[in-house]
């Protein structure tokens, strides 16, 4: 038997839908009774997106069983809902960010291990391995695979819209608040551990004649062994995060 419900998506939820059912109430017949998650993730919402339910006047949570004439909003983490009480059902910040990212995001993981934040990043785990590692390693997924974040165990989240990977950055930025946790050039880019200060006789011979000649600063990673100077990479490098330290005084906090 089906149900006849309504429902509507409120702020970039609205993203994920076609635009004849952006910013509006529609109907949609549930044909077999079932969550509302489940409702919701059909439409092509991730779960994962969604902070507020409400539903008949009530908050509720993503088990909520669909009911015949259900009236649904459904609300991200930026909206704020004026109902009380209100469940929210994104979890609270982790005490420390930290991210995994899918095959397809990797050059923002460089660019987010260049602004110091621990970033896991493997362009060959499978679905089934991210989810578990997201989970077990309370790391904040971000992809581009909205069926990815669909998967039930997947808490913590986020579906990356930007294209373009340093609009990625600027995106994930905002999206968590990272203005004032940057810790630049603190991490390796290729691998993710840390890099350390290291002499220059002990990595002399890793370098080429003129950065020999040029340089006498040298950072190393612990893990992979990459080395690191202040070259014309590291310039290039501080202009884009000066570039965006200054997007930060002209962004509503």
């Amino acid at each position: 038997m089906s149900e006849h419900i309504t429902i509507r998506f409120h702020g970039e939820l609205n993203d994920f839908l076609p635009m004849t059912k952006r910013k509006m109430s529609f109907e949609h017949h549930v044909k077999q009774a079932g969550s509302v998650k489940d409702v919701i993730e059909s439409l092509g919402v991730p779960h994962t997106e969604v902070d507020i339910i409400i539903i008949n006047d009530h908050s509720v949570t993503l088990d909520y069983q669909i009911q015949h004439g259900d009236q649904i909003s459904v609300y991200p983490l930026s909206v704020s809902v004026d109902i009380s009480p209100v469940t929210h059902l994104q979890p609270a910040p982790l005490h420390e960010t930290t991210f995994l990212l899918d095959g397809h995001l990797g050059r923002l993981a460089a660019y987010l291990r260049m602004l110091g934040f621990d970033t896991l990043y493997q362009n060959n785990y499978d679905d089934s391995e991210m989810a578990t590692i997201s989970v077990a390693e309370q790391r904040i997924l971000l992809t581009c695979d909205k069926k990815l974040l669909m998967r039930k165990i997947i808490t913590q989240g986020y579906y990356v819209r930007e294209r373009q990977p340093k609009k990625q950055l600027l995106e994930i930025i905002k999206r968590f608040d990272l203005f004032n946790r940057f810790k630049p050039f603190t991490r390796c880019m290729k691998c993710n551990s840390e890099i350390k200060a290291v002499d220059k006789e002990a990595i002399k011979t890793h370098l080429m004649p003129r950065t020999q000649n040029d340089y006498n600063e040298f950072w190393q990673c612990s893990n992979c062994k990459k080395v690191y100077w202040k070259g014309s990479h590291y310039q290039r490098m501080q202009e884009q995060i000066k570039l965006l330290k200054t997007i930060k005084e002209h962004y509503p906090l």
